[in-house]
C-alpha cells in the first residue's frame, strides 16, 4: 500500500491505516475472509470518488482532462492480494505463454520490442 496515495470515499488515508495496521489486522483479514468465499465485496467499495486530471491543451476543454477514480483503500489492498495469488497460480502452472510482455512482472514493451528485433 502506497502510503503516500489520497483517500478514497471514506476518507480514510492510507498512512492511518499503515499505522495502525498491528491493530487492523485480525479484522480486515475477517473482512477479505468473508468476501472472499461470499464471493462479493461490501456495496461501499462499490463507490469511487471521480476526479478530472488535466493531460494538455486548453484548460477550458472537456477533453483535454481524464477522469480518475478513486477508491476505497482496502479494497486496492484486497485486490492487489487476489491479483499476486492469481498471477502465482497462473506462472506457477505455466498457463502464461513466454510471449507475454504486457501486465507481466519484470516484462515490457521494451522487453516485446528486443526480442523482436533479435529474432
Amino acid at each position: 500500500m502506497k502510503i503516500d496515495n489520497t483517500s478514497g470515499p471514506d476518507g480514510i488515508h492510507p498512512m492511518f491505516l499503515n499505522r495502525t495496521a498491528s491493530v487492523l489486522a485480525k479484522p480486515v483479514t475477517a473482512l477479505f475472509a468473508k468476501s472472499y468465499q461470499e464471493g462479493t465485496i461490501p456495496n461501499d467499495w462499490r463507490l469511487a470518488l471521480i476526479s478530472p486530471i488535466f493531460k494538455k491543451g486548453s484548460r477550458d476543454r472537456a477533453e483535454n482532462y481524464r477522469p480518475i477514480s478513486l477508491t476505497y483503500v482496502l479494497c486496492k489492498v484486497m485486490e492487489s492480494i487476489i491479483r499476486d495469488k492469481v498471477t502465482e497460480y497462473l506462472n506457477g502452472q505455466q498457463l502464461v505463454s513466454g510471449d507475454q510482455h504486457g501486465f507481466t512482472h519484470g516484462r515490457s514493451r521494451l522487453t516485446n520490442l528486443l526480442e523482436t528485433f533479435e529474432a
